[in-house]
């Protein structure tokens, strides 16, 4: 899978030192939310979660940080930036 990604996004994979595999694991089986201004916040939410630590197959760097991390995508899914969350993320309804 080719990931489309914005410099920005490579940057801030590396400086939080997020891998390109939990990135696309991210994009793949993560729940989208949108915002307002038309962008989509990418995550793992609670029941993804529950069944990624049921499924022990999937062998992935750093594994135990993946539930923890956001992409920002565009609406034709280009990458614009990636961090860690720390706070819960509210839902937002769709537009």
């Amino acid at each position: 899978m080719t990931i489309c990604m914005t410099p920005h996004a490579r940057v801030r994979m590396q400086q939080r030192g997020i891998c390109t595999e939990a990135l696309e694991v991210l994009l793949e089986i993560g729940t989208v939310n949108f915002t307002a201004g038309g962008r989509q916040i990418v995550f793992i939410d609670r029941k993804e979660r529950l069944r990624l630590e049921k499924r022990s197959s999937r062998s992935i760097r750093g594994r135990d940080r993946l539930p923890r991390i956001y992409a920002i995508t565009d609406t034709q899914g280009t990458v614009i930036t990636v961090g860690h969350r720390y706070r819960r993320l509210a839902r937002s309804p769709r537009p």
